[in-house]
């Protein structure tokens, strides 16, 4: 498999280990094309090395929410145990894909509707729906790419190598505002494209993504007939409590899109509601793709069970939780504001929970190591979110550092982060 300017997707020493495997067993060999996940390479980075001992180490390397589950989740989920009895669904219960669709006509009031019934379909996070739907998507029977932004989740890589297609990155530079430039990309290359994943707001830069620059997308789906998925995730999670971000769902509408063609959005209860445990959320859209999502899922096999399809029904019908969850992110971006604004480059991303920073000197990875020694914070090197490209890689000489903990261990990282970098600049 080679990527789109004919390199191999795979640098050397970052596919996993299996070759052994492989020659041994017959099995899809587009495994070994896979790259180690960024969090085994950070783990390979601190191997060896020592925190201090003077004070608690503080992870903020991982996107997991650290906030307490709302209490109404849990005794939903206790209330419905005795249901383990019982095969779940596929499809979700009618109640809960209600629920899912309110919950998106609430967070974006000028969207174009969802029919809960034909729809919707629930699916164990954003992670396991949208590798599924990569799989489904994909016509096996002919070369392909699906084009994804660099940086980026490295499920949409990962799932577009398993389903036996190839990887296209776009860019998204500081230049750019972060986001990728559609336009940039040759007409040859959206010829081969079946699908796009965008992510707005972005992991890891946190760039919400603009009602133009879906409508272009949209265009280009047209042109070239191929399917469009929007991993909104961090809908909830922004910073300007005035200006919650726009969806595919609302571009859609304003473009006149009603049936959503060609289009697929995937929400989660893991960010809005800090509930990464449970691994609900759903996948929405035209409803020409969830028909055949649904017929896949049902030989999948990954129905939520009935008591987290009780749970997820009560975090979506809740609205007051998310706003509360919401504040605290902002808090610590406030404090990271006045922390570390007087001594680096600093941008408040308009959405997600991230800091993606600028680090002095350019070496990611070295200034994540010595972070690490020297003050006890674990963060992420960003070329471990990004890959190479000929016009070069988007994510070195960044950190990504994950504003998931507590206020007051936020406001000590934060801290012990200016005192570093003030140290590195002297």
């Amino acid at each position: 498999m080679h990527g789109p300017t004919g390199q191999s997707p795979v640098p050397a020493g970052q596919e996993i280990n299996c070759i052994g495997l492989i020659a041994t067993f017959r099995m899809n060999p587009n495994i070994r094309q896979l790259q180690r996940y960024p969090f085994e390479r950070l783990r390979a980075l601190l191997a060896g090395h020592v925190p201090p001992a003077d004070r608690p180490l503080i992870p903020m390397s991982i996107g997991e929410p650290r906030h307490a589950p709302p209490g109404f989740v849990i005794e939903a989920l206790h209330q419905h145990a005795g249901d383990l009895g019982s095969y779940p669904p596929s499809t979700g219960l009618p109640e809960l894909r209600q629920a899912m669709a309110a919950a998106l006509a609430r967070r974006y009031p000028g969207a174009a509707k969802i029919d809960p019934q034909n729809q919707i379909l629930p699916v164990g996070g954003t992670r396991e729906g949208l590798f599924a739907f990569v799989q489904a998507m994909l016509d096996p029977t002919t070369p392909s790419l699906v084009a994804m932004p660099n940086p980026f989740y490295q499920i949409y890589e990962g799932a577009t190598i398993l389903a036996g297609a190839t990887p296209y990155y776009i860019n998204t530079p500081r230049e750019n505002a972060f986001l990728p430039d559609l336009d940039a990309v040759p007409d040859a290359t959206w010829a081969h494209c079946q699908l796009l994943v965008l992510c707005s707001p972005g992991n890891p830069t946190g760039a919400v993504i603009p009602i133009e620059l879906w409508q272009r997308a949209f265009e280009l789906a047209d042109r070239f007939n191929f399917v469009i998925a929007a991993d909104e995730c961090y809908a909830d999670i922004y910073t300007d409590e005035s200006a919650p971000p726009p969806g595919a769902l609302e571009a859609a509408r304003l473009a006149g899109r009603e049936r959503l063609d060609r289009l697929v959005v995937f929400h989660s209860l893991s960010k809005r509601s800090s509930i990464p445990g449970l691994r609900s959320g759903f996948a929405a859209g035209d409803r020409d793709l969830i028909g055949p999502f649904a017929a896949y899922r049902t030989y999948h096999g990954v129905a939520l069970p009935l008591a987290t399809q009780y749970a997820s029904l009560a975090a979506w019908n809740e609205p007051t939780h998310v706003a509360a969850n919401r504040r605290r992110y902002q808090a610590k971006f406030h404090l990271a504001e006045e922390i570390l604004g007087p001594h680096v480059d600093l941008e408040i991303p308009a959405g997600a929970f991230y800091l993606w920073l600028a680090v002095p000197g350019g070496d990611d990875e070295r200034f994540a190591r010595d972070l690490y020694i020297r003050e006890g914070l674990i963060t992420l090197p960003g070329r471990y979110l990004s890959r190479p490209t000929a016009n070069g890689d988007p994510g070195a000489g960044y950190l990504r550092i994950s504003l998931v903990p507590d206020e007051d261990p936020c406001r000590d990282a934060l801290l012990r982060l200016s005192r570093f970098i003030r140290s590195r600049v002297a």
